[in-house]
């Protein structure tokens, strides 16, 4: 009589993917409160820093108003605005305004800092879009070019481009864009964000954007579309080369590090070939850190819009800037930098959250 060994039943997975499930949801969630909590003293900090860098240069009436009012009207209109009072109180004052959405009110022009951002930011938002769109088109597949011609003369050539995209000042591309295509070939628009006609359509839209390729469409008219189209085309290319270069870079260096995977090199054994491995399987790794970086890279193009708007008269933020730089009108600088180091805060924390959506190590 044979005996029956009895094996003891393996456990359950159930309760052990439930915990895996758990901690991993507990680690996102965490990561994305710690995430959204740094957004708080991150804007506390610059907007401070703004602040006293302001008053640096004296009260912001002196600066703007200095040499056109009488001495007794300006000390009134300072004792009237309260810049007489000590810089702490100031200070306080200023970050409850914050807080209740006044930004102050602009000197040369009197108007609300807020309406002024919401009217030109639309155009510097528009811009940067386009920038981005340059920037994938032109950076994605020469990184590739680059990682599957690496090491050889095509690979060296990219490198070269990538650096100059980056190096080259933002006003000298965009000088040499209009030399070539605005005035010897005469293809392309030298400025503005559309032509007159073209404004005065779409100025009779009811409910408007302010992003012209939006209320082009909303016209219904082929010409105002092309007409925007156009108008985009080298501010778009001059200010999307600047991260066209990064990404080039980005997607080079990580294409050819998944190259050398287990993984890659199990696929090429079975004689997968060489543009093939670098289409199928290393190109979707290589775009993670280009979404990690895209926050970064919004910084950079909102600061290289400033040189761009300022080359092609594109009226965003970055042209009533310089115009309140040159005015002295630091409330309305001070509101402007205020607002896009927001602008970056927030797009760097929904960048961190994509990132940790698609590769979960960024979680931990």
């Amino acid at each position: 009589m044979t005996a029956t060994v009895s094996t003891p039943a393996a456990p359950t997975a159930g309760p052990e993917r439930t915990k895996a499930r758990r901690r991993t949801g507990g680690g996102l969630t965490r990561y994305l409160i710690i995430r959204a909590l740094l957004i708080i003293p991150t804007i506390f900090i610059l907007v401070t820093v703004v602040f006293f860098l302001m008053r640096s240069t004296g009260d912001p009436i002196t600066a703007a108003l200095g040499g056109k009012l009488p001495p007794a009207q300006l000390q009134e209109r300072i004792h009237q605005a309260g810049y007489d009072r000590p810089l702490i109180v100031q200070y306080i004052e200023y970050l409850g305004q914050l807080l209740r959405g006044d930004f102050g009110t602009t000197f040369t022009d009197n108007q609300p800092v807020t309406q002024v951002l919401i009217h030109y930011g639309a155009a510097t938002l528009e811009l940067a879009f386009y920038a981005l769109i340059v920037a994938f088109i032109v950076g994605i597949p020469l990184g590739l070019v680059a990682a599957y011609f690496r090491d050889r003369a095509g690979d060296a050539s990219l490198r070269i481009f990538a650096i100059l995209c980056y190096a080259t000042p933002v006003f000298f591309v965009g000088m040499v864009l209009k030399l070539v295509f605005s005035i010897w070939l005469n293809v392309l628009p030298v400025a503005g964000r559309a032509s007159t006609s073209s404004e005065i359509e779409m100025q009779t839209l009811p409910n408007k954007t302010g992003i012209y390729l939006i209320d082009a469409f909303m016209t219904g008219d082929p010409a105002v579309v092309g007409d925007v189209l156009l108008h985009a085309v080298l501010p778009a290319v001059t200010l999307g080369l600047l991260t066209a270069g990064i990404f080039l870079r980005l997607v080079r260096t990580n294409v050819i590090g998944t190259l050398s995977t287990d993984y890659v090199d199990a696929a090429r054994s079975r004689g997968v070939s060489e543009s093939r491995l670098v289409r199928k399987h290393a190109y979707r790794p290589a775009l993670i850190p280009i979404i990690t970086v895209i926050g970064l890279q919004i910084a950079l193009l909102l600061g290289g819009a400033i040189l761009t708007e300022t080359t092609f008269e594109w009226k965003g933020l970055g042209f009533q800037l310089e115009h309140y730089l040159q005015a002295r009108d630091f409330v309305a600088v001070q509101g402007m930098v205020v607002l896009l180091a927001v602008i970056v805060a927030v797009t760097n924390f929904i960048v961190d959250v994509i990132a940790a959506l698609i590769d979960p190590r960024v979680r931990y």
